[in-house]
């Protein structure tokens, strides 16, 4: 087929056409491409050579945060900075460029601020428009908002801050635990087993972690050591107090605590004895500048109790390493009908 001459006189140019081949004129193609650009839910604005504003869509007023007059402002934004924060001088900002040096700009990130004080975080995409002659004439720019993008990668850096630190403490903590079962161990087979106990005690504390995403409650801590001696029969477990949600630190620390408790309810106190009971009863105390968990551990109904010979593991990680780990205050009584332990552990505010 031969080409036509189109209005400009150009060979080789096809008036537009509609779907039915009716030519579409300049200002029916005009209001197609506004619409087009209002039906964009990224920020999309015109200039001219000079920069003065000629078109904005709606997505444009949403990020800038109002709605500038055109022809009378530089671009819509009320203040732009570095993505450090630093305020971006008029000569720096990406549109600026594109316009003074006549070329297309990628690769920045700016900060816009709102009228409010608020500031999204986005990328420009400045473009310079030319006439059939070449000549500049305006530009297009468009800003896609990085601002979820942003929290979602300080979101992951924060996680990934938390898993390091998770790590060291979890080593840490398992190094303790080694040298402290050696040191209270008489044979290989006993540290062996001493230690396969408080290894998966502090297993199962991290997935309890992991399954609850982090939402871990004291009850939870009780029931998840507690749960596999409760039988049913005469409240041989009972457990009364509030939801009380623990960090990640205190859960795991409060976890090795309970888990010494049992071990040593099950092989000497309470739990050893048909009949034996455990009782745990907590509350929080919340004051102008602090929170408190105050938690009681009593036995009863087991075999008699008398003060140990040399401090074990489950004493040393009671009476002095929880002062340490989580400034925990603990106070274990051998009384002859049973284990008492008082323990009042500070909290973080809310």
């Amino acid at each position: 087929m031969a080409a036509r001459k189109g209005a400009s006189g150009d060979q080789n140019v096809f008036p537009i056409s509609d779907a039915v081949g009716s030519p579409v004129t300049a200002n029916e193609l005009d209001r197609r491409f506004r619409a087009l650009l209002e039906a964009l839910p990224t920020a999309v604005y015109t200039t001219d050579a000079e920069g003065r504003l000629t078109y904005y869509n709606d997505a444009a007023v949403e990020l800038w945060g109002h709605r500038p007059e055109l022809g009378s402002a530089w671009c819509g934004s009320w203040k732009l900075f570095w993505p450090d924060g630093t305020p971006m001088a008029h000569d720096r900002s990406p549109m600026t460029i594109a316009l003074r040096e006549n070329r297309t700009v990628r690769g920045m990130e700016a900060l816009a601020e709102r009228p409010d004080g608020t500031r999204v975080a986005f990328i420009p995409y400045p473009t310079p428009l030319h006439d059939e002659a070449g000549q500049l004439i305006g530009a297009v720019n468009m800003l896609v908002d990085i601002s979820e993008r942003q929290r979602a990668e300080e979101q992951q850096a924060l996680l990934i801050r938390e898993l390091h630190h998770r790590v060291r403490n979890t080593l840490a903590t398992v190094q303790a635990i080694m040298g402290s079962t050696a040191r209270t161990s008489d044979t290989i087979e006993q540290f062996k087993d001493a230690l396969i106990g408080r290894i998966g005690a502090l297993a199962k504390t991290h997935r309890l972690l992991t399954d609850e995403a982090g939402a871990v409650t004291f009850c939870d801590i009780l029931h998840n050591e507690l749960d596999a001696f409760d039988d049913g029969s005469d409240n041989r477990i009972t457990l009364t107090g509030p939801d009380v949600p623990l960090t990640a630190q205190l859960a795991v620390s409060l976890g090795m605590a309970v888990h010494e408790l049992t071990t040593n309810a099950a092989k000497y106190g309470s739990l050893s004895a048909f009949g034996g009971k455990i009782d745990v009863t907590w509350s929080m105390t919340i004051e102008a500048t602090r929170r408190r968990l105050d938690f009681l551990w009593i036995e009863s109904g087991g075999p008699a109790v008398s003060s140990p010979q040399r401090q074990g593991f489950g004493s040393r990680l009671l009476e002095a390493v929880l002062p340490g780990q989580i400034q925990a205050a603990a106070n274990v009584e051998y009384r002859p009908e049973g284990l008492q332990m008082r323990c009042s552990v500070p909290m973080p505010l809310e």
